[in-house]
Parts: C-alpha cells; structure tokens; sequence
C-alpha cells in the first residue's frame, strides 16, 4: 500500500468516525471525556469577566491560515467564538490579537458573526480584532500594553507561538491576570509550562473546541482521533511483531 493510498485511508476512516460519533453524541448524555483543569478554570474566568465587567483577551498566534500551523490558529478561533458568545454583553467584550493579516480579518468576522447571531450589532466595534504586530516580537510587544492597559482579567494564547510568548506571558504576570495557553511549537510549549498559570500541553490544545462547548462536531473529533491513534498503535505492533517473527524463521 502506497503512502498515498494509506493516507487516503486514514482521512476516510477519520471523517467518517467523526460522522458516527456525532449522531451517537446526541443520542447520549455527557460526552465522556476526560478532565482537563485548565478548561474548567477557563469557564469559570468567563464567567467572572462577565460579572465583574472585565476582559477576557484571546491570543490567536502568527501562523499562516495556509500553513501546517493554521490548525493551531482555528481551534484559537473557535474557542474566540465560544469565549465571544458568552461574554459579548460585558462591560468590556472579548477582544482578540493576532501576528498575521488574514488571522486578524478572521478574527473580526468571527466577532462579528456571534455579535449577529445574539442580536448584539449595536455593540459590535471591529477594533476588537486587530494586528498587534507582523513579526513575533513585534507582535508581543504590541500585545502586552493591551494586556496591562484594556481591563483585562484572563488571557487565553490558543496559536501558534514561539519564544516571543514569554513577553506575552509576562505582562499577564505584571498585571495579575490569569493565563491559560497552548501551542504547537515545542520551544513555545516549554516556555509556557514554566510561565503560563493553566498550560495545555501537547494535543490538549486541539481539545479546547470541544471542552468549552464550541459544537458537538468537536467532541466527535475527540472520539475519533481516540479510535484512529488506536488503529495507528495497533498497525506499529503488528509490523514491529511481524518483522521480529520473519528475522526469526
């Protein structure tokens, strides 16, 4: 089987997981998923934003939409449309910064869609999604003033994020506010496991969607990645065994 068809095979098998799993989701109660602190400390920071008239400020990273790194971009923009939907109506609404042009205008039009679907035109002010910088320390050196200087109570870093991210990081400690983070660089990784007051670690990132509610083709998403790394460890041990048993006869 070539490496073409293989991966083929996968992505079929994958989406159609993900179709079963969300039909089979909604026949049942709870979605089964394991505990993530982070997550749970998140909603609950939503929730005093909301109460206490602060801003929560969603981070979305510099990678390239087109890029490998654009994944990391697009759970940030849906955990922006959550974070948006439960808290446009405080006194300061979310607000989001991004590294790139393209990840700023779809920032925008995701505040704007959920502002629209709840009604909330009125209070909708493009400047809530803005470009703080196009190189990465640009980026988090326009980041931080916001941070210190816009009432903001929770920082959420959901992209793609580089060495740069310690700048961003620390401003959320000068201001005392909470951070809550992930990336999918390594070195970016390590930097916020030291700084970051909630890091998700490694694919915990690619959950978020699903923990804070962002759609049930999310939490299907989970299910099948489960079933699909299975396959995968089930596929190495097989070739591993099968390959010790021909070296032996």
């Amino acid at each position: 089987m070539t490496k073409e068809l293989t991966t083929l095979v996968l992505v079929f098998l994958f989406i159609t997981l993900m179709v079963g799993y969300y039909f089979i989701n909604r026949r049942r109660e709870g979605h089964h998923l394991r505990d993530i602190p982070a997550f749970y400390r998140l909603r609950g920071a939503i929730e005093v934003a909301v109460e206490d008239g602060t801003r929560i400020h969603v981070a979305i990273g510099r990678g390239d939409i087109t890029s490998p790194q654009g994944a990391a971009a697009l759970i940030g923009l849906s955990m922006l449309k959550r974070v948006a939907a439960i808290a446009s109506d405080s006194d300061h609404p979310p607000t989001a910064t991004a590294g790139d042009g393209m990840l700023a205008i779809l920032a925008q039009d995701t505040l704007r869609s959920t502002y629209q679907s709840l009604n909330l035109m009125d209070k909708y002010d493009p400047s809530l999604g803005r470009v703080t910088g196009l190189t990465p320390f640009s980026f988090a050196a326009g980041t931080m003033p916001l941070i210190i200087d816009e009432a903001v109570s929770a920082n959420l870093l959901v992209g793609s994020f580089g060495n740069e991210v310690a700048l961003i990081t620390s401003a959320g400690e000068r201001s005392q506010t909470l951070t809550f983070a992930g990336t999918d660089n390594l070195p970016g990784q390590a930097i916020l496991y030291a700084t970051a007051h909630e890091p998700l670690v490694g694919e915990e990132l690619y959950a978020g969607g699903a923990y804070i509610g962002a759609g049930p083709m999310h939490v299907a998403s989970l299910h099948a990645q489960d079933v699909v790394r299975w396959v995968l460890v089930i596929f190495l041990i097989g070739g591993a065994l099968g390959g010790l048993i021909k070296g032996l006869f």
